[in-house]
């Protein structure tokens, strides 16, 4: 019977496809007589609740070693018997997710009815692994006052960056966090469940709008450095254990919430002074669930499941509703002050359930699903983007895990796991959208100069566009491991299958406006709708060993993998501006790459007593295989034709409507017959069936050319006393494979290099008057050729570099006394230097590759050379029980450093004529440059202290914790966004954001 089981679970392995490890944990060590010398062939079982089959065997082999792989986290008892000896028991042993515990045994000469139990601490160093590593256990997670999401967590690692740049601000409510780590890419960070990701099929890859469930996880293992073959990059990994049920039927209720008069505020003279109009402000939150797992079948089938709701309020800082919203006789904004903007959204409840299944003596079913529903409210806009232009919030997203592993031998262990994420997103067309409304961006930013505005940068009013998106992520794996006392070998599969289609809407005009002051400059020009279709795929096998002699530990790894991307048939057209559509058949897009990837790792237990630990790890790692990120979905039809395109545009005859002939890309000036004056394209191929964007090949295919990095790490871990530990590590990341884009109807002579004076302002570095050199533009002659982009390897202009150096220090205890602490801080600079690359090519525009917090290049940027400094992120939680009296407090810190400022002045023909000769080529007539260089100015350092003080109440078996929570406890008012659009004395460093205030939480949890 039990063959008939294991078949198709082995077929499915053979099937199947996972992301990174799961959080499984392994026991190891020696065992010796009283005389010290091994003993070989002695039994070894590690016992825990936290196993549905109960125990887990290993024998020692010839050296006295043993090794038992792939255990939950949890409370242990390890016991050791062999013919002829006293049996001995190692109990009451608490091993972390991911960790490697060594647990030596002396045996003595004795019957095996006689049993000698021992109880130690727990070991906190581990000696045996290289990766760097941290867990928090559920009793952690439940204490200390965190906003119960991923996000949350991941702003607590000190070594972690957002994507861009900036500090988050999450703590007060789960939400989407797209970071990384330190010097390497700012979306490779990931979140997991079990093992499985949770990652969108977009941008990374890594993470998602989806809500793990933090406030019921049994652990949650962060690893930041290290990892061997599994691990597809380099970036920090949260990993999520769940609970999943038991023999006996545990229930935890949750509740946490705050009305509007629990949120202080920080809105000061200085705030009000400096521009900021109103603040952020919640008015409602709460967030509730039950979780329920027990037996359904006693050690055969176990259930866990949940359900939660929630919901909130919250007023947008500056924003109001419009009142000509909805009129299409008006194209002004105009703020409605008695309407607040406010986002509003309650439930609906939200159910998932797992299901653990014993199928035989040795095979094992996870089952997991978890269905999360959009609440169908209407969005309110942002601090830039007036509420009309919102969209509905209408979608679901769904995860569904299944996971097989087989305990074949004590020796071979199978696994294979299948894991999607699905997600129906973006905001859908509000029900009153009048699609005939044109869309308006507003520049000016000076409330004296046009205060019906507000003077808000770039605001976005009057029309909405939209976009129907689906994405799905299906990935799976498959592993076996062999295991013996001395040696771990695993070998695996793992695959993906990443779906992104879009489907873009506006208006029934096809074109959006810019206006200045309420007077129209420019006008675009779009071939909406359509819809684009792309597909990304892997396969990666890998082979990892690790090795144990003595008090040396080696670990090794390579990893092969192969990445593809493909686009089904689409379609664009037809529309006004494109009569005959364009239909696109089938085609590839990274045609597929090869990588073999080799990583190491070195573990030395220094003095051989588990205390002290010295690691060094160096590996290569790959940039993400995903939608929308690097090449994967940069040949898509509609990213390499020009389906939008600007032009500037006079309104003559003053009617709020374009009379040009605009299916012509000329310049023309119809004034003379009452009509108005357009400029021409830019780029004369906009609606054109011709890609203005094409790819060296040698970049989509071949062994070694994926973009990828290298990091070295070197740490020391220390037991100082028992349950404490501090570590120190140094790490290196250099950056491999950046990709530039060759327009080839420019060459660098087509540019003439031009300087501009910086106004005179007393916010500017000395005041202002200082020259920015090192600026271009191009030739008027040349403006408007067509665009003919190439896609190659940066190395055929110059030399690009991005090279990270930086010291991470954390300190972690958990001390008997009831206190636990973890705290860290992380110190480094990223330095990148592309100027090479610049002088080859002054044309080339748009974001850094590496999705870091370099600012887009292009020919009036001229810090090539980006060097922000030394820099400090600093975290701390933790948590203490005042004995007797059944008190907890807790807290939370960080303290994130200011990224750099921007100036970022619109600069006319009167700024350059003087140096540049002539006026500017450029759409508008205008361009941009930053006034600031990366070390001029920064944003204030980011810090915030959470506080939780709590009393807990027994009731028999039962126990509740009632507490108070304070965000933002010292009501710090830091400005985390400014208006950094420069008008000399004009709004530039107007706060459009603040650190939320300080806000009060009731947070009630209940175990029984």
């Amino acid at each position: 019977m039990s063959r008939l089981l294991r078949a198709p679970a082995v077929l499915i392995c053979l099937l199947a496809a996972p992301v990174v490890a799961a959080a499984q944990s392994t026991i190891t060590g020696i065992v010796k007589d009283t005389s010290g010398a091994v003993l070989p062939g002695v039994t070894v079982e590690a016992s825990s609740d936290a196993l549905i089959e109960k125990v887990r065997t290993a024998v020692t082999d010839s050296n006295g070693q043993y090794r038992i792989v792939e255990l939950r986290p949890g409370q242990y008892n390890v016991s050791f018997t062999l013919p002829g000896f006293a049996t001995f028991v190692r109990s009451a042993l608490n091993l972390p997710a991911e960790f490697t515990a060594t647990i030596d045994a002396e045996m003595r000469v004795g019957g095996l009815e006689e049993t000698i139990t021992v109880t130690g601490e727990s070991p906190i160093v581990d000696v045996q692994s290289a990766k760097r590593q941290q867990t928090l256990d559920s009793d952690t997670l439940q204490a200390i006052p965190t906003s119960r999401g991923y996000a949350g967590l991941a702003v607590l690692i000190p070594g972690m960056v957002q994507s861009g740049g900036g500090a988050a601000n999450v703590q007060l409510s789960p939400g989407m966090l797209v970071f990384g780590g330190r010097g390497g890419r700012g979306n490779e960070g990931r979140a997991q469940v079990d093992g499985l990701n949770t990652g969108a099929s977009l941008n990374g890859g890594g993470v998602s709008g989806y809500r793990q469930d933090v406030e019921n996880a049994q652990e949650i293992a962060i690893t930041t450095s290290g990892s061997l073959g599994e691990s597809e990059v380099g970036g920090p990994v949260i990993n999520v254990v769940p609970r999943t049920g038991g023999n006996t039927f545990a229930a935890h209720y949750f509740f946490t919430g705050l009305s509007g008069g629990m949120q202080a505020s920080n809105y000061t003279d200085e705030l009000r002074d400096a521009g900021l109009r109103t603040p952020a402000k919640t008015n409602y939150m709460y967030d509730t669930s039950f979780a329920l797992g027990g037996p359904i079948i006693r050690d055969k089938l176990w259930f866990y499941g949940l359900a939660y709701y929630r919901a909130s309020s919250n007023d947008i800082p500056g924003m109001f509703y419009n009142a000509n919203a909805g009129d299409p006789t008006k194209w002004t904004y105009a703020r409605d002050e008695s309407r607040p903007a406010v986002n509003e959204g309650k439930g609906p409840i939200q159910p998932n359930l797992r299901l653990t299944y014993q199928m035989t003596s040795r095979d094992k079913l996870n089952l997991f699903w978890d269905e999360q529903i959009s609440n169908n409210s209407l969005g309110a806009g942002s601090a830039t983007a007036s509420p009309e232009t919102s969209g509905l919030n209408h979608g679901w997203q769904r995860v569904q895990q299944v996971k097989w592993t087989s305990t074949t031998t004590n020796r071979l262990l199978l696994e294979a796991g299948l894991g999607t994420y699905l997600s129906n997103w973006n905001g859908r067309e509000r029900p009153d959208n009048n699609r005939d409304l044109i869309p308006v961006t507003e520049q000016c930013s000076t409330a004296a100069t046009c205060p019906q505005f507000g003077g808000i940068a770039n605001l976005n009013y009057r029309g909405q566009s939209w976009s129907a998106d689906w994405i799905g992520a299906h990935t799976w794996n498959a592993a076996a491991t062999y295991v013996t006392g001395a040696h771990s070998l695993k070998v695996g599969y793992q695959g993906a299958y990443h779906e992104d289609n879009r489907a873009p809407f506006g208006n029934n005009h096809n074109l959006s406006y810019r206006f200045n002051g309420g007077v129209p400059n420019q006008l675009t020009q779009t071939l909406l709708p359509y819809r684009t279709y792309s597909r990304v795929r892997y396969h990666a096998l890998y082979a990892q060993d690790q090795w144990t002699r003595g008090k040396l530990t080696l670990a090794g790894a390579l990893r092969y993998d192969h990445p593809w991307s493909t686009y089904p048939e689409q379609q664009i057209g037809p529309t006004q501006f494109l009569p005959t559509p364009i239909v696109f058949p089938e085609s590839k897009g990274v045609i597929g790459y090869n990588d073999l990837t080799p990583r190491i790792g070195v573990a030395y237990d220094v003095f051989g007593n588990g205390k002290t630990a010295v690691k060094f790890n160096m590996g290569r790692y790959l940039e993400a295989a995903v939608n929308g990120n690097g090449n994967y979905s940069a040949l898509l039809p509609a990213s390499r034709i020009d389906v939008s395109e600007p032009r500037s545009w006079t309104d003559v005859n003053g009617n709020y409507r374009a009379d040009c002939n605009l299916l012509s890309g000329a310049a023309q000036d119809l004034s003379a017959s009452g009509g108005d004056i357009c400029g021409a394209w830019a780029n004369q191929n906009f609606g054109k069936n011709v890609y203005s964007l094409s790819y060296d090949e040698k970049i989509l295919k071949g062994w070694g050319v994926r973009p990828a990095d290298w990091q070295i790490g070197l740490t020391l871990q220390q037991e100082i006393l028992p349950r404490v530990s501090v570590e120190a590590g140094y790490t290196r990341r250099w950056l491999q494979n950046f990709t530039v884009t060759d327009n080839l109807a420019l060459n660098p002579e087509d540019f003439d290099e031009f300087s501009i004076v910086a106004p005179l302002d007393p916010r500017l570095p000395g005041g202002g008057g200082y020259t920015i050199n090192g600026l271009y533009n191009v030739k008027p002659e040349k403006f408007i050729n067509a665009t003919n982009d190439l896609r190659t390897y940066a190395p055929n202009y110059g030399t690009i570099s991005q090279v990270y150096n930086g010291v991470d220090i954390n300190i972690s205890a958990r001390l008997t006394n009831g206190l636990t602490l973890r705290a860290g801080s992380s110190t480094g600079q990223r330095v990148t230097d592309y100027c090479e690359v610049r002088s080859a090519l002054p044309e080339q525009a748009g974001g850094f590759s590496t999705g870091s917090e370099v600012p887009a290049f292009g020919p009036t940027n001229p810090y090539c050379e980006f060097a922000p400094g030394i820099t400090t992120r600093y975290t701390g939680a933790g948590s203490y029980t005042i004995p007797k009296i059944d008190v907890l407090v807790s807290g939370t810190f960080q303290s994130t450093p200011g990224e750099p400022l921007a100036a970022n002045y619109t600069v006319s023909n009167t700024n350059t004529v003087s140096t540049l000769g002539r006026p500017l080529a450029a759409a508008g007539g205008t361009v941009t440059v930053n006034l600031l260089a990366p070390t001029d100015a920064t944003f204030d350092r980011v810090n915030q202290l959470d506080f939780r003080v709590g009393k807990i109440l027994r009731f028999g078996s039962h126990r509740a914790n009632v507490s108070l929570d304070l965000y933002n406890a010292l009501n710090f008012d830091t400005v985390l966004g400014y208006n950094q659009n420069f008008v000399p004395g004009g709004n530039w460093l107007v706060p459009t954001s603040v650190l939320t205030a300080r806000t009060a939480k009731i947070t009630v949890q209940y175990d029984f």
